[in-house]
């Protein structure tokens, strides 16, 4: 029998042409993909933050329940010491000592009452204390000198803040997001207005539900990480405040959200307060109508 020769199999292998088209294909879907994989992670922290803020919300309702009514957030404390409203929120939910609100505050930055004793003394009777209305291990409460060093002096050293879901790195290796800014309603009846104009004063809103100034001096600080000098944000603006706040709703009359109780903020994904991706504990839409 004769044999037969086996034939030398040809190795399989690309062309220059077919490679360059794959690689050009692989291209093309990177830069279809990543937008989209961006667009979900926002979306994402975004519904994270919409159930921090419901957390909030709840916590906040307990405290209400409890002191027959919600937080104060005016910009000051009793003394004229710094003392804003995303501060006196934190406060009414930990406690300054993360050990629950002492129910004889009267949101005094020194944590002291009208007498001048000190109420939040670790080692003291805990009896008086209510809360803390958020679980300590998710608050996110942190110091306000943890995120702006240039806070020493402005405001008490301890001076804590709910902080967002948009954490950040700081110049300071710390990992935390921004403050949770909290607006108090004046319901007393006198208040009818959702105005720039009438902006007066920290003291004084006039006539407005809302008071911007109530967290003005922290704003005032401008980005953590930002360049010296770079300035405040774009919130501290007061016709960028009352109209992201102002509600659609109403057309008749100038009137905001949640007029009757509380407002929430987060600076959002771009970690700017007062810009469209800003989160609202409502649904609203951004009008840009002046130039920060």
């Amino acid at each position: 029998m004769k044999a037969i020769a086996k034939q030398p199999k040809k190795r399989a292998a690309f062309t220059i042409v077919e490679l360059l088209t794959v690689m050009s294909i692989f291209e093309i879907l990177i830069v279809l993909l990543v937008p989209a994989l961006k667009g979900v992670r926002i979306y994402a922290r975004e519904v994270n933050q919409k159930a921090q803020f419901h957390s909030i919300e709840a916590s906040l309702e307990l405290f209400n329940n409890e002191f027959d009514g919600y937080p104060d957030s005016g910009a000051f404390d009793s003394t004229g010491k710094d003392y804003c409203g995303a501060m006196k929120l934190a406060e009414a939910m930990m406690g300054q000592d993360m050990l629950g609100f002492h129910s004889n505050s009267v949101f005094r930055a020194d944590g002291m009452d009208v007498a001048g004793t000190f109420l939040y003394n670790s080692a003291g009777d805990l009896t008086a204390r209510k809360g803390p209305y958020l679980p300590p291990e998710s608050a996110e409460a942190v110091e306000i000198q943890e995120i702006w060093t240039a806070s020493q002096g402005k405001f008490l050293p301890g001076s804590r803040v709910l902080c967002d879901v948009y954490t950040q790195r700081l110049a300071s290796g710390k990992k935390v997001g921004l403050p949770i800014l909290y607006y108090k309603a004046d319901t007393t009846g006198k208040a009818r207005f959702h105005n720039a104009s009438r902006a007066s004063s920290p003291i004084d809103n006039g006539g407005n539900i809302y008071n911007h100034f109530d967290n003005y001096y922290l704003l005032e600080l401008g980005q953590p990480n930002a360049v010296a000098g770079s300035g405040p944000y774009p919130l501290t603006n007061p016709e960028r405040f009352y109209q992201n706040t102002l509600s659609d709703k109403v057309t008749t009359v100038r009137r905001p959200f949640n007029s009757g109780t509380y407002i929430l903020i987060s600076a959002g994904y771009d970690a700017q307060y007062g810009t469209a991706d800003d989160i609202m504990n409502f649904d609203w839409k951004y009008s840009e109508t002046i130039v920060p």
